[in-house]
């Protein structure tokens, strides 16, 4: 029997050519079966703590953000859903986290079958690599990392909630705290404590606030960074292009914020802190927005400087193919160099002794345009018809469509087409940003005429 890393070609991939469907929309198509499941399923009286049913819409808004890794809620997790609710939930974002076509690949390896060719370019860019060969290998490097690190964030997070809450209660937490903070989901059970309080109650626990912070920094990695660095080790030198951007990025997004943060908020809403804690607190707060949804204060509570800093970073993101949503660092790096470039009368974009393509830039471009365009169009939407301030509205849009889930608690308030606009946000941030790239690189038929060139004042 071949092995299931071996290439080869079959029947299947004569099919695709035939079929209407692109890679791209059966990867959307999935995502969309996936959330109408879940939301099938949190309808039901078994979902909920009252044994009574869920609304659709609610529902929906729910499985939307579960499966799209957001963690904008209508209800507090812990005291709405059922113990079977909970796990739908956590279920739902740890198949949108890894991707749906990597959790049955990995089911296909088990089962002894076959991986046709039409599935590895699924896996391909349902990864969002760039390179056919060797995806099974990266679909089995990012099971075992997921279940790793996961299981080591579950074992330092029931350090501190066992004691609280006792042994199994806190074993279940510290799991599913881990894989939300893994998954970059931002769901919690901490209502137990007080409705809607996020990671409040450990606001000042160093081990929860460093266990959390890690896990959302790996999770928003990348596969392609993690299956680099296991590949050639600690030597930075060796990494590819993609690894060293994303690393340098993550470096500079998590120091410089929390420098921000704590010029800004240590007499606003770090005031009365300690020293330590408000270190703390500016650290956790310039990595929860990218793209978790954690927190640890009121974020309604924050300077404006803090609210503005803070909407940034979730438009931002995380890295391409990682748990984590957002424009993405590599876009928004490559948005920086044109624009150095372009300053400077340079016509090629260059970093690290490497010269960047003419499709990378088109397409960076255009991913900022249409998410830029996004988050403006519905927040005047939403603006013209609550009663909210704009910073509300565009705090909230800019963390429905980063896939972030953070809130000044307005969410639960905005009427029913507010907060169908949100699940399409949600949505479209899980896949918009890799479906425009993707069919950006498809090839198409071009028609052989040239216009005639004519320049036009720009700036």
């Amino acid at each position: 029997m071949l092995s299931a890393d071996t290439d080869y070609k079959d029947g299947s991939d004569s099919a695709v050519r035939n079929t209407k469907a692109t890679y791209t929309q059966v990867i959307a198509f999935g995502f969309l079966i996936i959330i109408l499941v879940g939301s099938a399923l949190l309808c039901l009286p078994i979902s909920s703590k009252s044994h009574e049913w869920t609304s659709f819409f609610d529902s929906l808004f729910t499985a939307t953000s579960a499966t799209c890794v957001t963690g904008l809620v209508l209800y507090d997790t812990y005291s709405h859903w059922s113990v079977f609710g909970q796990i739908v939930i956590l279920l739902m974002i740890q198949i949108g986290g890894i991707g749906f076509m990597s959790l049955i690949t990995i089911v296909s390896i088990f089962m002894g079958r076959r991986i046709s060719l039409h599935e590895r370019k699924l896996i391909m860019q349902s990864a969002g690599n760039t390179k056919l060969s060797g995806m099974i290998q990266l679909v089995k490097r990012l099971i075992f990392g997921t279940v790793l690190f996961e299981a080591a964030g579950a074992v330092l997070l029931a350090v501190r909630f066992c004691p609280d809450m006792g042994l199994g209660t806190g074993i279940y937490n510290a799991i599913f705290h881990s894989v939300s903070a893994f998954c970059n989901a931002g769901f919690d059970l901490m209502g137990r404590f007080e409705p809607g309080s996020s990671l409040m109650h450990y606001q000042n626990d160093v081990l929860v606030n460093f266990t959390v912070c890690v896990l959302i920094l790996i999770g928003g990695l990348g596969f392609m960074v993690w299956s680099n660095i296991m590949s050639v080790g600690l030597n930075y030198h060796k990494y590819s292009l993609h690894t060293k951007i994303v690393l340098s990025a993550t470096v500079f997004l998590v120091v410089i914020p929390t420098i921000l943060f704590f010029v800004f908020e240590r007499s606003n809403s770090f005031a009365g802190m300690s020293l330590q804690n408000q270190w703390l607190h500016s650290l956790f707060q310039a990595v929860t927005p990218r793209t978790a949804g954690f927190n640890t204060v009121d974020l309604s509570a924050l300077s404006e400087s803090g609210n503005l800093l803070t909407t940034v970073l979730m438009l931002i993101g995380g890295s391409p193919g990682s748990t984590s949503g957002g424009i993405k660092t590599t876009t928004i790096v490559v948005m920086l160099l044109t624009t150095i470039a372009s300053a400077r009368h340079n016509n090629q974009v260059e970093i690290f002794k490497r010269r960047l393509s003419e499709n990378t830039l088109r397409q960076a471009s255009a991913i900022c345009s249409i998410y830029l365009t996004a988050v403006i169009a519905s927040t005047l939407f939403i603006c013209a018809i609550e009663p909210y301030q704009m910073k509300q509205i565009l705090f909230e849009v800019s963390s429905a469509i980063g896939t972030v889930g953070l809130t000044t608690g307005i969410t639960s308030s905005l009427s029913g087409i507010s907060q169908a606009v949100l699940i399409i946000l949600m949505y479209a941030g899980r896949v918009g940003g890799l479906s425009l790239m993707l069919v950006l690189a498809e090839k198409r038929k071009q028609v052989a005429l040239m216009r005639p060139m004519e320049d036009i004042l720009i700036g």
